[in-house]
């Protein structure tokens, strides 16, 4: 008895399926990094610079909050410089507005250590602060 194989449509379509899960494992087992913003005690978190400017609130819910201190809009692309255990640096560039890097050193689960430089309207800017988680927002 003679076997018969599948059309060469099917064939192709049955390896297209094998590529398409294979080439997917990959890209399910990379994440957008930054997991150590993403284990951040969630809720209010006071930023408070050195320089003695006055404190500000922020909303934690993914850490990633924490990089943008100076420009607020979502538009922003970043680009990880470092993604370690306790400490990340993001660069990011906020079209027509400028842009910044960002350093965030975990202290704690509830208290990081933040320096962020760049240009915001023009102006250059530069914050060293400490953020603390202060309650739930």
């Amino acid at each position: 008895m003679k076997k018969r194989s599948a059309p060469i449509g099917k064939r192709k379509l049955m390896a297209l399926g094998l590529f398409a899960v294979v080439g997917a494992v990959p890209l399910a087992a990379q994440s957008d990094g930054l997991a150590m913003l993403s284990g951040l005690t969630k809720g209010e978190w006071t930023v408070k610079p050195r320089d003695g400017s006055p404190s500000r609130k922020i909303c934690v819910r993914s850490g990633r909050e924490l990089i943008q201190l100076r420009h607020t809009q979502n538009n922003c692309s970043r680009f990880v410089v470092e993604d370690g255990a306790s400490e990340v640096s993001v660069q990011y560039t906020c079209p027509g507005d400028g842009y910044g890097r960002t350093n965030i050193r975990r202290e704690t689960s509830s208290l990081v250590q933040l320096e962020s430089q760049g240009i915001v309207g023009g102006l250059p800017f530069q914050v060293t602060a400490e953020a603390r988680r202060t309650g739930t927002c």
